[in-house]
């Protein structure tokens, strides 16, 4: 499935919901469903810089993609990196670093966070985008 593919799917998830209470439920379940980063990758360089709560962003290219895993804190950051790895994994650098980021708006994700979750979402993507640029450029 390509990235906007699937952004296109979590639009039209959230679109069933209501209101925001039951968005964030939902965000707060698909943090219960992410796969537990290891251990050994909860170190300091991959805990992302502006965000609220603790993330660890971790990330492996095999067989021409890039596989990210994570963990938070916090449930409802948990969530939001659960919700941003089912958009950027198992895709190739290229794609990842070409990736609009227009469903965060369409779904009204930053427009319902604190300024400093909003700021961590940011940092959240900047940090993905990173390791797609390091994979990329390992290519070339």
């Amino acid at each position: 499935m390509t990235i906007k593919e699937i952004q296109e799917e979590i639009i039209d998830e959230f679109g069933m919901f209501d209101d925001w209470m039951q968005r964030y439920e939902y965000i707060i379940d698909l943090g219960k469903s992410l796969p537990i980063i290891d251990d050994r990758n909860k170190l300091e360089v991959n805990l992302i810089k502006g965000c609220q709560s603790k993330v660890w962003l971790h990330a492996e290219y095999v067989d021409d993609k890039i596989t990210y895993t994570a963990d938070s804190d916090a449930i409802l950051t948990k969530g939001i990196v659960a919700l941003l790895l089912r958009v950027f994994n198992d895709q190739q650098p290229k794609e990842v670093l070409n990736a609009e980021m227009d469903f965060i708006n369409e779904i009204g994700l930053k427009e319902h966070l604190s300024p400093t979750r909003a700021n961590g979402l940011v940092s959240m993507i900047k940090k993905i985008k990173l390791y797609a640029l390091a994979f990329q450029s390992k290519l070339a």
